[in-house]
């Protein structure tokens, strides 16, 4: 979960980072009284900052400065409602202004190659960091971070020094460092980014801009966390689908897939992709579900269920290897599911059965003889006739 700007800032300031006074605005004029409130801390300016989870707000003219509260409001007025590639500007941060002497880059984040955390440390922040990285990866540090012991003082400095700070100012930077991991490592974090943090002419050091993404596997430990989910962004799919304990993620296409285990089911999108180059308009999977390894009635009713309910959908793929639940109980799980939806369950069913008491299962399927479901034996067969059944239900598009 990517968290607005505005949270990252309360974060940091929850875990001792150093940061300056902000405060949301969802009006005009609400923002000018953020201003009144804020402006005298630096000296009547503030900052409107566009609250979007994307990059490129400062070049879409996403953030201003504001020299008075007047000017705020006029700032917020133009700021809100904006586009910035595809996200609706709906709320501004007004954030205190900042005289400062110099922008760094910082960055933890989770190392999935190496099976570790990183650190990423540059002098030259305030810019984008993947064009700082391709143009001139010199400036930018890489220091390898052990879970075990995070970051330390140690660890800071190391970090530092191989970003190439001064002594002076190595160590103000060093003890922030360590407030960073902490918001890292005590939120369950699989990234914490700060760009720019600064210097300012005092000769303090701030975190001016923060991002974090927050690991939703590890929500089970932070209750307080489901209050910073955007839930007005959500697809309404997915967040039903969540309310299941479903593993779904909306795609675009037009098979809607479920299936018994991550691995297959990625597999199962790659094959009906590749079967629907084959028909006109070239279906595509609509969906990811895994329902994991259990496939009763209420699962597999739950996952048609959401999946009928995406309008995009023309047919439906099943595909269930089975293991510890055998194919048996799958089909049962199909026909009962079928049963519960009723007339809900409108659209065609192709069903691919493998693994354990197979036999049993197909025959289970033959038996109940739904008029919306077919059997096929292999994946393959089963992705063509998914994808020939999708391609045949959607209209030709008119010239």
């Amino acid at each position: 979960m990517d968290l607005f700007e505005y949270q990252a800032r309360d974060m940091f300031e929850a875990h001792g980072v150093p940061v300056l006074a902000g405060a949301t605005a969802t009006t005009p004029e609400a923002a000018r009284a953020a201003a009144e409130e804020i402006g005298p801390k630096s000296g009547g300016v503030t900052v409107v900052k566009a609250q979007v989870k994307t990059g490129g707000r400062g070049k879409a003219g996403g953030v201003k400065v504001a020299r008075s509260a007047d000017e705020a409001q006029q700032h917020a007025e133009a700021i809100l409602g904006m586009d910035i590639k595809g996200h609706t500007v709906g709320t501004v941060m007004i954030a205190q202004g900042a005289q400062i002497a110099e922008e760094y880059y910082f960055s933890v984040l989770l190392d999935r190659a190496n099976r570790t955390y990183l650190a990423m440390c540059s002098k030259e922040g305030g810019m984008e960091i993947e064009q700082l990285a391709v143009e001139r990866p010199e400036a930018l540090a890489r220091i390898a971070v052990d879970p075990n012991t995070g970051i330390d003082e140690a660890k800071a400095q190391e970090i530092v020094s191989a970003a190439g700070f001064d002594d002076e100012t190595g160590a103000k930077i060093v003890p922030v460092l360590q407030k960073l991991w902490e918001v890292y490592r005590d939120e369950d974090a699989t990234l914490v980014e700060v760009n720019p943090l600064v210097k300012t002419e005092a000769g303090d050091i701030v975190a001016l801009d923060g991002k974090v993404t927050l690991d939703e596997n590890a929500g089970f430990r932070h209750p307080d966390h489901e209050a910073l989910e955007d839930k007005a962004a959500a697809d309404p799919l997915e967040a039903a689908a969540k309310e299941k304990d479903l593993n779904y993620v909306k795609l675009d296409g037009s098979v809607g897939i479920i299936g018994n285990g991550a691995g297959l089911v990625m597999s199962t999108l790659d094959v009906v992709a590749y079967a629907g180059e084959e028909f006109p308009g070239q279906p595509k999977p609509a969906n990811f579900l895994d329902i994991g390894g259990g496939a009763s009635a209420e699962v597999m009713s739950n996952g048609l269920h959401i999946i009928l309910g995406d309008e995009q959908v023309k047919s439906v793929f099943v595909n269930v290897f089975g293991g510890i639940t055998a194919c048996d109980a799958v089909a049962n799980g199909i026909v009962g599911a079928l049963n519960n939806l009723g007339d809900e369950a409108t659209k065609p069913l192709v069903v691919r059965l493998d693994g354990n008491n197979v036999e049993e299962g197909r025959r289970i399927l033959a038996e109940a003889n739904h008029p919306l479901v077919t059997i096929e034996e292999t994946m393959d067969g089963a992705a063509r006739r998914a994808a020939e059944l999708a391609s045949a239900a959607t209209p030709s598009p008119t010239n």
